[in-house]
């Protein structure tokens, strides 16, 4: 005899809805791509009010020194300050689709959708990648085209200056991701913290690019447009990788350990048979199929529920719905 609970788990109390998502809060726990490429907010983030206010904040901080750098872009006609702005840009710029994306996916389920909107968070996470992959052929294209054709670059200490404005905006960025990231516990706002950090160096190349040009090298800018445009590649490789695995419904083995973990050592289980979960938007479904003692009641399959659930809501908050298929031992 088997024991399915899918729909039916919310009358046992195996599955829970979305009603109480508002109070569980990332402890650090695995979840979702940790590669924190461009377009792909981990989901620890977007299910706390916090982590949102947080990406807005620093979409405004970033706009602002792109802003900067590309007064200076104009005046200097620098490239390598160029591919920096367009660096800076697409930082800020993913916050866009995905804060329209949120919205969305914020909508409650229909009969037409009965799962929400939450997929729409992929498309936007395809328009990103997209986005992203036309800026680094602009400024690779123009880097190119200024190692063909050499200009003299104007303005060197503003060019200097910019590249500094753009390490500095990046530094705060990533202090103000890490600090609330430590508030609301979240590892993923924190390594996102350390990430713009990285990018606050890319900046910095562009001051040894300006002072290149200034003793001698004139080659020296493009070249550095050129090592920021392959930063650029490299982002598109990692955000289409965590996209396309996300939309192919890929899961990082860690979920499914916390799952399995969360099911082991329950009195009357005797195994775990498999384990599966899915990422629709910022929320994850899961499943797990376990094997029970021959004897055990659909009383005592509740209450091995509810303590599941409560177990791996504890280490997943991201958990939206976890349907338990009961096997009986043989």
């Amino acid at each position: 005899m088997r024991f399915v609970l899918g729909r039916m788990g919310d009358w046992l109390g195996l599955s829970g809805g979305g009603h109480d998502r508002a109070h569980h809060h990332h402890h650090g726990s695995a979840h979702g791509d940790h590669s924190h490429a461009h377009g792909v907010v981990d989901p620890s983030i977007a299910a706390t009010e916090r982590g949102i206010w947080a990406v807005k904040w620093s979409f405004v901080l970033l706009v602002a020194t792109a802003a900067l750098q590309a007064i200076v872009v104009v005046v200097s006609g620098s490239i390598a300050l160029l591919a920096d702005t367009i660096h800076n840009v697409g930082d800020a710029g993913t916050a866009i689709p995905l804060w329209i994306a949120f919205v969305l996916a914020r909508r409650k389920p229909s009969a037409r959708f009965p799962y929400g909107l939450g997929r729409v968070e992929d498309l936007a996470g395809v328009a990103i990648v997209l986005i992203i992959l036309a800026s680094a052929l602009v400024a690779g294209y123009e880097a190119i085209d200024r190692l063909v054709h050499p200009q003299v670059i104007l303005n060197l200490g503003w060019v200097a200056v910019a590249g500094v404005i753009g390490f500095l905006g990046n530094e705060a960025v990533a202090v103000f991701r890490i600090r609330v990231g430590r508030q609301i516990d979240s590892t993923a706002l924190i390594a996102d913290g350390y990430h713009a950090r990285t990018d606050g160096l890319t900046s910095l190349a562009v001051v040894l690019g300006a002072a290149g040009v200034w003793f001698g090298y004139p080659l020296a800018d493009p070249v550095v447009g050129l090592v920021i445009t392959a930063v650029i590649f490299v982002i598109v490789w990692q955000s289409a990788r965590a996209v396309l695995t996300r939309m192919l419904d890929g899961i990082d083995a860690a979920v499914l350990d916390l799952l399995r973990h969360s099911a082991e050592n329950q009195p009357r289980v005797r195994s775990v048979v498999g384990a599966r979960a899915r990422w629709i938007g910022h929320r994850l479904h899961g499943e797990l199929t376990l094997r029970l003692d021959a004897a055990v009641t659909a009383r005592e399959i509740a209450e091995i529920g509810e303590a599941i659930r409560a177990r791996a809501r504890g280490r997943l908050p991201a958990l939206e719905r976890l349907v338990i298929e009961a096997v009986p031992a043989e």
